[in-house]
């Protein structure tokens, strides 16, 4: 009978201690939602502070709490925010350095630190003095985690001594990291507002148009000065699509092409003619993010910087019609010059004499093909220097690469072409255009070293084809890129190579001239990519 009674009671306490301890996990999962439910009300980070600490402050049973946060830039515990403490440890924060004191220990070792006696803190010291005349009793303090790492410590204090039991610390270092994500989450919500808050800032009082678009080329975006230069309304712009937009068909056209290119890297810039006389240089760069699962061809937008260079291309023109007008008045002198050259050449024996002849020819042939070349832009601006006939274009790409395969031989360069199957026949000038496709390939051999690879591609996108050449070479720097199609510009680092500064303003009009653009990519030491657009339809 005894051993039965014995039992029992042994039974009735088991029951009761398995009920107290289901009863302390339920109240304990009740606290937890409860920080839970109160620290996500709102992403304001001073709030969200004041909500956690009074929450956890409550649930814990403390007289006092307090949450600081790593300020990884300075290296320091920053506190901010306090409860129940008789001093302002706010303004200014407390800071403590990383590595000392109480909150040091927390975060080396990542545990939760119980100091039940603060008038005895033992082997770990109270970092600042001023805090011992708060009178606490004990504390505890607990490392905050958010996204895999310790962002800050969430402390508990009580007048009392030994106030801070073993479950009153398991249930903090649980509510711990549920805080420490909200509050991670408010901050950067408020770094995003700020930065938002900044680059809007950027966007108002640049004097450069700046356009925006997601990767589905959604406009998002039309700063004051891109409304100013494209007589736009942002509110009649944005949300639609980029072909959609009141945008004038001048800069939409190429825009479209531009955006098509298949490469990783496709950042161009090229100018556009506008209707009204101006003239605007166009950046167009896409924006993607580091850790995006999006394919390598779609990005997740695009920056599109517009500037107004009309004053730029005045001054160009001008000096353009000054020197063709010299050219054709030097035309009849220069013939001159090189029969009577030729006479004296056939006429003497003297080696010196037949030597300084040789080099005065050299030098008048020189001048001569200058001055071709600008009449040559004469005549492609004015429309008289086209025959249009039907181009198959893949065969015009391996006859062009038959030209400057020797002297790709001379500097043991090699080369891989890529064309699309199907690119099919063109309305073109095949003439200018294959001058055109040729002038990018002798400029990639002359600007890439000995023994480096050049690439030819060739693709359809979007109703354009596209031609492009990469080299190895040193890379132009952005600064300039935009002036590189401009008549007589030559970059300083090419001004070792010879040339007119011609070649690259006749491949513009050329292409423009066939309702096509030019483009080009580089980085500084990656080379560069050159590259031009014709319609796939015929366009004359």
């Amino acid at each position: 009978m005894e051993d039965l009674i014995l039992e029992n009671r042994y039974l009735t306490e088991k029951v009761k201690r398995q009920t107290q301890e289901v009863q302390a996990h339920i109240d304990r999962m009740v606290a937890i939602n409860q920080v839970a439910s109160m620290v996500s009300q709102s992403l304001d980070l001073d709030r969200t502070l004041q909500n956690a600490l009074k929450v956890v402050t409550n649930v814990i049973g403390a007289d006092g709490g307090g949450i600081s946060m790593i300020d990884p830039k300075t290296g320091e515990v920053v506190l901010q925010a306090q409860l129940g403490w008789n001093q302002n440890f706010l303004n200014p924060p407390m800071r403590v350095p990383l590595g000392v004191g109480m909150s040091g220990w927390v975060i080396e070792k990542d545990r939760v630190l119980v100091a039940n006696d603060l008038s005895e803190p033992g082997d770990i010291p109270i970092a600042i003095k001023s805090f011992t005349d708060e009178a606490f009793g004990s504390i505890v303090m607990a490392p905050m985690h958010a996204r895999s790492k310790i962002i800050g410590i969430i402390s508990m204090m009580s007048k009392q001594k030994d106030s801070f039991s073993e479950p009153i610390v398991d249930l903090l270092r649980a509510i711990a990291d549920t805080v420490g994500i909200a509050l991670d989450n408010a901050r950067l919500y408020q770094q995003s507002v700020e930065n938002e808050s900044r680059l809007s800032a950027v966007l108002q009082a640049t004097t450069d148009g700046i356009i925006t678009t997601d990767q589905g080329g959604i406009i998002r975006t039309v700063n004051p000065s891109a409304e100013r230069l494209l007589s736009v309304r942002a509110q009649e712009t944005c949300k639609r699509p980029l072909h959609e937009a009141p945008i004038p068909k001048t800069l939409s056209e190429p825009l479209r092409a531009a955006l098509s290119s298949r490469e990783k890297s496709p950042e161009k810039s090229f100018q556009v003619n506008m209707e009204d006389g101006r003239v605007l240089l166009v950046f167009a760069s896409p924006v993607a993010e580091e850790n995006s699962t999006l394919s390598d061809n779609v990005y997740d937008g695009w920056v599109i910087v517009l500037q107004d260079v009309t004053h730029l291309r005045e001054a160009e023109e001008a000096r353009a019609q000054f020197i063709q007008a010299a050219a054709h008045d030097m035309r009849n002198p220069l013939g001159v010059t090189m029969t009577s050259l030729g006479t004296l050449q056939s006429i003497t024996e003297d080696a010196i004499a037949q030597e300084v002849i040789g080099v005065a020819l050299s030098g008048v042939n020189r001048m001569q093909r200058l001055l071709d070349d600008l009449l040559h832009l004469e005549r492609i601006e004015n429309g008289y220097a086209f025959t249009i006939d039907d181009v198959d274009i893949t065969e015009l790409i391996y006859e062009c690469l038959a030209q400057v395969r020797p002297l790709l031989r001379e500097k043991s360069q090699t080369y891989s072409v890529d064309i699309e199957p199907g690119l099919g026949i063109v309305q073109a000038d095949a003439h200018w255009i294959g001058r055109s496709l040729t002038n990018y390939l002798s400029n990639a051999n002359k600007y890439s070293p000995k023994r480096s690879h050049i690439i030819l591609k060739a693709f359809e996108q979007q109703g354009f084809i596209h031609i492009e050449v990469t080299d190895n070479g040193p890379g132009i720097p952005l600064d300039v890129q935009s002036r590189l199609f401009e008549r007589f510009y030559r970059a300083k680092d090419a001004n070792t190579e010879k040339g007119s500064g011609l070649g690259l303003a006749i491949v513009k009009s050329a292409l423009e001239a066939h309702n096509g653009s030019v483009y080009m990519r580089s980085k500084v030491g990656d080379g560069s990519t050159f590259g031009f657009t014709l319609p796939k339809e015929a366009s004359f």
